[in-house]
């Protein structure tokens, strides 16, 4: 085989290559993108969730100073606690007005 023919062959083959690999890496690119935005996505709800919860406690805290401790200020703050996180059914609690 001639020299150039070789040179033409190699030239082809590694431009094949270069193309695919970039191809994948493009895809994977794409993959880690897309977990970054659920990674976003997630660490925004955990982050109002815990404004929430750092509210409903500051109310319990505030009631047990009013009232003393009662298990019923103790109780209607788990079942309200609970229900926010049980009654999810697609809806998103936004603020405390919201819920009452």
């Amino acid at each position: 085989m001639n020299q150039f023919v070789q040179m033409d062959v190699f030239f082809v083959v590694t431009t094949i290559v270069v193309i695919v690999t970039g191809i994948l890496l493009v895809a994977i690119l794409l993959s880690v993108w897309r977990i970054l935005k659920y990674v976003e996505k997630i660490t925004k709800d955990v982050s109002e969730e815990s404004g929430l919860l750092r509210e409903d406690i500051a109310g319990l805290r505030e009631r047990m100073r009013d009232d003393g401790f009662k298990i019923f200020t103790v109780g209607a703050f788990l079942n309200k606690a609970f229900k926010r996180f049980t009654g999810r059914s697609g809806k998103r609690h936004t603020s405390r007005e919201e819920n009452a």
